[in-house]
């Protein structure tokens, strides 16, 4: 329970950098709990309010399409989204698309592939908007993006999502990337980078197996 409650805590205190003015709680059905307050920070509100919510409403906010919990004033969140070179998700339209990171990482240019990410987080930003304003559930702001792993095997058919297969020169881009991505703000997230993929990557046309039921042992 406590690796699951750490997993969740993590997941709302990113919507809270993301989103915090949408989540607004009913203080007077959450006894109890402290109050929204710019004193606050978003950790310490998303630990407010893992501690109050029932099993069945942590298990909801552990899935793509995060259900609203509207006792505690959580909206719906669509967690997935693309941004490895320009923002995608199922219902993107006229997003910019840039070259894919392996032609990127040849230019060993990193202040152009910080100006890409700030680019592509800006457009995130404005199909989050979008969505507030057309009242459907918040999205774009949480971006599977960069791929950083090394691509040293041509086999695999990802290999084009990566920088190349120097790690120095993957981990100078993937910073550029990210910090592109997030912004400077000191407290608020302008877009969430999760970059991937930690363990199981190259299963996806592996007969038999996918990244969910790979055993690394």
């Amino acid at each position: 329970m406590a690796t699951h409650n750490a997993a969740l805590l993590c997941c709302l205190a990113v919507v809270l950098t993301l989103h915090a003015h949408a989540v607004k709680p009913d203080v007077s059905t959450r006894a109890g709990i402290s109050e929204v307050s710019a004193e606050l920070t978003c950790k310490q509100r998303a630990a407010d309010l893992v501690a109050v919510m029932s099993l069945i409403e942590k298990a909801s906010q552990l899935v793509t399409d995060a259900a609203a919990v509207p006792r505690l004033g959580i909206p719906a969140f669509r967690w997935w989204s693309e941004g490895i070179h320009g923002y995608m998700s199922d219902d993107h339209v006229g997003a910019t698309l840039f070259p894919v990171p392996l032609a990127m990482g040849a230019t060993w240019d990193t202040d152009l592939i910080h100006r890409v990410g700030v680019a592509i987080s800006d457009e995130a930003r404005a199909y989050y908007n979008r969505a507030i304003d057309q009242g459907d559930p918040p999205r774009a702001i949480n971006m599977f993006a960069p791929n950083i792993n090394i691509f040293r095997d041509p086999r695999w058919g990802r290999g084009s999502e990566t920088y190349g297969e120097d790690p120095l020169l993957m981990g100078r881009m993937a910073v550029a990337y990210v910090t592109g991505l997030q912004g400077t703000h000191p407290t608020y997230t302008k877009v969430a980078a999760t970059c991937k993929h930690y363990a199981a990557h190259s299963l996806e046309e592996a007969e038999g197996l996918t990244r969910h039921n790979f055993d690394a042992q």
